[in-house]
């Protein structure tokens, strides 16, 4: 079996992926059994400045010395359960030490198995104003909406200013509810869940609309990576260009 390592970015998001990779392990090998993996997190006030202020090439770099660590602790490949993260990543830049899979061709390629048409995209706004989405699911046919701009700003507040730090309320989850409501009502027939916290707040009951859960659809993608069901990726940073 190959050795996992999480480029962490939000220890909320990255632990659920961890987790989730472990319980995959249990139930398709048994009690206590898992491929081996290695979680390395710089924190994420490291890269806020950078961030705000646009500057994906710093961010990059911070990300690329968690990947560096990755490698020396002999992980074979990555994933970074952290959808924002990869508009970093995609800045131009030397490869990464390590191979690793994409997050939004994981939830896209999820989408276009599930025969969705138009997906509502929930992130940071960083992710729901980004590229990323928009060209994924529109390659596989797919389009993508998000919430409008002041719903935008509420996805965004409680992502910052709880869901990151482990805050999970009832008020915001009827925040969510209501702008996925509002998402169907604009003909949505799934939400991608594109911060890798959300699925704690938005569980697939609660959900007016199906989810893709991001960060379990990565984790197990990097199951099937780490128990050899599935080939190695060979993205290494820079813009994605395979499916």
């Amino acid at each position: 079996m190959r050795h996992l390592g999480i480029l962490a970015h939000s220890a909320e998001g990255a632990a659920l992926c961890f987790r989730t990779f472990c319980q995959e392990g249990f139930r398709e090998l048994g009690p206590d059994d898992h491929p081996d993996v290695t979680l390395d997190l710089i924190a994420l006030a490291r890269s806020m400045p950078a961030w705000d202020a646009g500057d994906h090439a710093a961010v990059r770099e911070i990300l690329a010395g968690s990947v560096r660590r990755l490698a020396a602790a002999g992980a074979d490949f990555f994933v970074c359960p952290d959808n924002t993260a990869h508009l970093a990543l995609e800045h131009p830049g030397d490869e990464l030490a390590l191979p690793g899979l994409h997050i939004v061709q994981v939830v896209a390629d999820q989408a276009a198995r599930d025969g969705r048409t138009r997906v509502g995209v929930l992130g940071t706004r960083f992710t729901m104003d980004g590229p990323l989405y928009p060209r994924e699911l529109a390659a596989r046919g797919i389009a993508a909406e998000v919430p409008d701009p002041a719903d935008r700003e509420t996805v965004d507040r409680i992502i910052f200013g709880e869901l990151v730090n482990g805050v999970f309320t009832e008020d915001a989850r009827r925040e969510y509810v209501r702008i996925i409501e509002r998402l169907a009502a604009r003909g949505c027939d799934a939400v991608a869940l594109v911060c890798t916290e959300i699925p704690l707040l938005i569980t697939p009951e609660a959900s007016p609309l199906p989810t893709l859960d991001s960060t379990r659809l990565l984790a197990r993608a990097a199951f099937d990576v780490a128990a050899d069901r599935r080939p190695l990726p060979a993205w290494r940073g820079g813009r994605f260009d395979g499916r």
